[in-house]
């Protein structure tokens, strides 16, 4: 399985950040094709001190969508749109994803 994954940085207005993930960034993002999972957690760190970041958010697909053609139109307009709600920046990165227990 591919993956990609979204660390959001500590946004600058949380509650306006979650309102516009929710209403208008997820409808976006659900339209990228080939998706097959997708998933969000806020982080907290293990040792009480601030995490790094705000929200990670998972992407999976299969076949390799992501890996094999990441320009295509739902996941550009979706990449596109992360500048319009994430204040504190975003780090993208993709993996291929190996399952060693589940």
């Amino acid at each position: 399985m591919f993956k990609v994954s979204v660390c959001y940085g500590q946004p600058t207005d949380p509650v306006a950040f979650d309102d516009y993930y929710s209403t208008v960034h997820t409808p976006l993002a659900l339209k990228i094709p080939g998706l097959t999972r997708f998933t969000v957690g806020k982080c907290q760190s293990l040792d009480r001190s601030d995490p790094p970041f705000y929200m990670v958010a998972s992407l999976s697909s299969t076949p390799r969508i992501f890996e094999t053609r990441p320009h295509i139109a739902g996941n550009e307009e979706a990449g596109a749109d992360v500048a319009n709600f994430a204040t504190g920046g975003a780090t993208l990165y993709s993996q291929r994803e190996d399952v060693l227990l589940g």
